[in-house]
C-alpha cells in the first residue's frame, strides 16, 4: 500500500464487461487505484489500459504478480484459472480479490485458504449482494421473523448465449472445460447469502437440467437444517420474477432481486385478535445505496487490507467454502463434471 497518500494499488486480470463494472464502483472510494492489467495479448492490455487510463500492462501475470507496483489483485477472469492466479499472486505477496465463484471446487478453495494464511494476505470472494446495505438490512431484521422456517429463492435469467447454443455454437458460457454453468453461474448468488444466514445445510437433493454440453442449464435444490427447508431455483435457460422470501413464525422478509437487492420488506404474522381481517401490509425497510453496488465489496476488501484481517466476517474463507461444498454436492448429484476436478494447481 501507498502510504504517503493512503492508496491500495490494483492490477486487473480479466478485460470484460464485469471488470469494466467493478472498476466503475472501485473508484467511487478514493484509496483505489488502478495500476496494471494483465492480459494474454498485449493488444488487449493495450486497449483495456487506455480505456481505463492504467499505466502498466503485463502479458505475464507472474511479472505483474512480482510487480512492485500494486499491492492487491482483482481477479475476474474463467472460473477455471481462479484458483491457480489466486495462489500465484498471493504467493508474491498480494491480497487478492477473486470473482465469484471462488474456484472450480472446494478443494481448491482449500488451497486459496491455505496459500492466504502462509504467506498472510487478504483473499476475499467478490461476492457482491452480501456486502450491500440492503443485506445488511436482511441480516439486522432476520430476528423479527422468530423461529425461521424457510428460505427461498430464485434467480431465472434466460441467456442470449443459449439462442447461439441452441444454434450449435457452444460459448463459454455453456462450457464445462471451463467450470462453466448455470450454478456457477447465477445459481450461486441463490446459495451464499443462504449459508451467511444459515450456515452449512444438513442434507441437499438437487435436479436439473443438463445440456448436451455437459454443462447445466437450470436447476432446483431443496436443503434441509434444523427446523427450517430451503429451496433455490435457477436457469440460463428460462426466465422467472419470482422473488426470495424468508419465512418466520412471526413474519416474512421479502428481498426483490437476489443478485441486486434493491428492496426490502417485511411482513408481520397476522394476529390472532386481527380475525379474518386484511393482512397486514409490508413494512418497506429498503436502504437506498449512496454507492454503485460494486463499491461495496472492494471497499470492504480494502478496509480489511488497512486492517491487517485475512478475511471478511461476511465473505469469509469459510462461506466461500461451504458454498462450494454445497456446489459439488449439486454437481454430483447431477452427473456434472468439470476437467478442473482432477487438475492439481
Amino acid at each position: 500500500m501507498d502510504r504517503k497518500n493512503g492508496k491500495i494499488r490494483f492490477g486487473v486480470v480479466g478485460t470484460n464487461f464485469i471488470t469494466d463494472w467493478v472498476i466503475a464502483g472501485a473508484r467511487q472510494d478514493e484509496r483505489f487505484e488502478l495500476a496494471a492489467v494483465y492480459s494474454r495479448t498485449q493488444e488487449t492490455a493495450d486497449a483495456f489500459a487506455a480505456k481505463h487510463r492504467i499505466p502498466h500492462t503485463f502479458t505475464s501475470l507472474e511479472e505483474m504478480a512480482k510487480s512492485i507496483c500494486i499491492d492487491a489483485v482483482y481477479i475476474a477472469s474463467p472460473n477455471f484459472l481462479h484458483a491457480e492466479q489466486s495462489i500465484l499472486c498471493m504467493r508474491y505477496g498480494k491480497h487478492v480479490l477473486c470473482e465469484k465463484p471462488f474456484a472450480s471446487n472446494a478443494r481448491e478453495v482449500r488451497k486459496m485458504i491455505a496459500a492466504s494464511e502462509q504467506y498472510q494476505v487478504t483473499l476475499m470472494e467478490a461476492m457482491k449482494p452480501t456486502m450491500t446495505p440492503n443485506f445488511r438490512v436482511v441480516r439486522e431484521n432476520l430476528s423479527r421473523l422468530g423461529t425461521v422456517r424457510r428460505y427461498f429463492s430464485s434467480y431465472c435469467q434466460y441467456s442470449s448465449r443459449y439462442d447461439t447454443y441452441k444454434e450449435g455454437v457452444i460459448l463459454n458460457a455453456f462450457k464445462p472445460e471451463l467450470s462453466n454453468g448455470a450454478m456457477m453461474d447465477i445459481g450461486i448468488y441463490t446459495i451464499y447469502p443462504m449459508v451467511v444466514l444459515f450456515g452449512r445445510p444438513q442434507k441437499i437433493e438437487a435436479s436439473g437440467v443438463v445440456l448436451s454440453s455437459g454443462a447445466d442449464g437450470q436447476g432446483a435444490v431443496n436443503f434441509t437444517y434444523e427446523g427450517m427447508n430451503a429451496t433455490v431455483l435457477y436457469s440460463k435457460i428460462a426466465d422467472s420474477y419470482l422473488p426470495t422470501e424468508i419465512q418466520g413464525e412471526e413474519g416474512n422478509l421479502t428481498l426483490d432481486r437476489i443478485n441486486l437487492i434493491s428492496k426490502v420488506g417485511f411482513t408481520p404474522r397476522p394476529s390472532a385478535k386481527s380475525g379474518k381481517g386484511p393482512k397486514p401490509e409490508p413494512q418497506d425497510l429498503s436502504c437506498p445505496p449512496e454507492k454503485d453496488e460494486y463499491y461495496y465489496e472492494v471497499a470492504e476488501f480494502m478496509d480489511l487490507i488497512q486492517a491487517g484481517k485475512r478475511e471478511s466476517e461476511i465473505n469469509s474463507h469459510t462461506h466461500s467454502l461451504i458454498t462450494l461444498e454445497i456446489i459439488d454436492e449439486v454437481r454430483r448429484q447431477l452427473g456434472i463434471v468439470y476437467p478442473a476436478d482432477g487438475k492439481n494447481i
